[in-house]
């Protein structure tokens, strides 16, 4: 019987380790352990500290210990930039990732991080708010449109939802109508704005110097 964890493999990359050493007589007595990667080796991108586990362990140690601030992302295009948005949110152990509008999004930038991320839909932005406020979470629009914040110098909470809209045409009116503060990242040179997913990284990063 396949085990659906390894049906869609991660890519391979050249970082891994090999087969567990001295075979399966030397195995971990630890269920957190995957055998088949013990047996052939685990050239996913983890961190060392978790060689060898199974995805479903890996989720469970990054829950005990996930960041009380959120992402959401709109999802009105079909952009690149929300995997990449996904993985940044992974990296800086978000709690969990929304995606407001379309429930289909390009899971390529992701490069499978959103394994270990809970993500979840909203149909749109009316829908998300409604969320937002059960769960007690301002909602952080992340924009450089009139009235905005410059991070530096704007209030972030630790218990938030980061809000970040797609590539171009930035977030929707109904989603900057429905968050508390909106906030920009200063920039110096000619253009307009930074790629999406990279600011994602930036406020996340920010979030993370202020309270992990």
């Amino acid at each position: 019987m396949s085990n659906p964890q390894h049906e869609h493999a991660e890519p391979m990359l050249p970082i891994g380790v090999g087969p567990w050493p001295g075979g399966p007589a030397s195995w971990p007595d630890d269920p957190r352990y995957d055998r088949e990667l013990l047996a052939h080796g685990d050239a996913r991108n983890v961190i060392d500290r978790y060689r060898y586990w199974s995805m479903d362990a890996i989720v469970a140690d990054l829950d005990g210990r996930r960041h009380p601030f959120h992402v959401a992302i709109e999802n009105w295009q079909h952009d690149m930039n929300i995997g990449s948005i996904v993985r940044s949110a992974n990296a800086f152990l978000a709690a969990e990732v929304h995606i407001v509008g379309r429930r289909r999004w390009n899971r390529r930038g992701a490069m499978v991080t959103d394994r270990y991320q809970h993500v979840h839909h909203h149909e749109d932005v009316a829908a998300f708010a409604a969320w937002a406020d059960a769960a007690s979470l301002p909602i952080i629009a992340i924009d450089n449109v009139p009235g905005s914040v410059p991070l530096d110098r704007a209030p972030l909470p630790e218990r938030c939802v980061l809000l970040f809209g797609q590539e171009g045409p930035g977030l929707s009116p109904d989603a900057v109508a429905a968050a508390s503060a909106v906030i920009e990242i200063t920039q110096y040179g000619s253009t307009r704005s930074i790629n999406a997913s990279a600011a994602g990284a930036v406020v996340m990063y920010e979030w993370c110097r202020r309270w992990a």
